[in-house]
């Protein structure tokens, strides 16, 4: 670390949230750690973080600090050491069909409109799926590093959006919308892999996933991509589950 990324680095503070619901696991309360000022947070300082265990929801730079729990683990791809398993390649063949395009952030109506389906279909009561266009330019649309919207087309229709961050040392899977009425799909695979060669083709080691719950369905799927990296006690090193 330069000179000048202890200077970044220290001036950021943190401070914790009051509890809240959590959003993963029944019956619990949850709490953030939260770097602030958010001004102060470039791509460098929030490289240093993510490797820290922290994620973004907009400009909001956060990552778990709940009382009694450790459920959250943050985990990554070494991409360079990654190989798709059988699935994963049958995946990569069934949507071989579409054509991504790396965008800047901008509003995008279709985008919009794509973003409500799936938060309807997939989360619905879950507090997003009534998002209006400015909670989704919010969530979605608002950084201070490098990001961009990948839209993923099909013969010219538009499938799914990913949100991407670039980092000092690898890509950071931020957030992805797909279409929730296309059976037998996979979709999210497949934004995973695409991700992990865009990673290899920037010359990157690691493709950061966020969080990964046991307990949760909806977050336990990502130790199915080998070999992960899990961070414990600020110390990255290989998951076996």
């Amino acid at each position: 670390m330069s000179h000048r990324d202890n200077d970044a680095i220290a001036i950021i503070h943190f401070y914790a949230t009051a509890p809240y619901a959590c959003s993963y696991l029944d019956d619990r309360q949850a709490r953030s750690q939260v770097a602030v000022p958010a001004e102060a947070i470039d791509s460098t300082v929030y490289s240093q973080l993510v490797g820290l265990g922290f994620r973004r929801s907009g400009h909001f730079t956060y990552r778990p600090y709940c009382d009694g729990c450790r459920a959250c683990v943050p985990v990554r791809i070494p991409v360079a050491r990654f190989v798709p398993d059988r699935s994963q390649r049958r995946t990569l063949r069934r949507h071989g069909e579409l054509s991504a395009q790396i965008l800047p952030l901008s509003f995008v109506d279709e985008h919009f409109q794509l973003y409500r389906r799936y938060q309807q279909a997939r989360h619905d009561g879950g507090g997003m799926s009534e998002d209006d266009p400015g909670q989704y330019a919010e969530f979605i649309l608002k950084s201070r590093v490098e990001s961009w919207l990948v839209e993923f087309r099909e013969q010219g229709v538009l499938r799914m959006v990913s949100l991407i961050d670039r980092l000092d040392d690898g890509l950071s899977a931020v957030y992805t919308f797909f279409d929730p009425d296309q059976p037998r799909t996979a979709y999210g695979v497949y934004n995973v892999l695409w991700q992990v060669d865009l990673a290899r083709r920037l010359q990157l080691s690691y493709l950061y996933l966020g969080y990964w719950i046991a307990e949760s369905p909806k977050m336990a799927y990502k130790t199915r991509y080998r070999p992960l990296e899990r961070l414990d006690d600020g110390r990255w090193h290989a998951f076996e589950p």
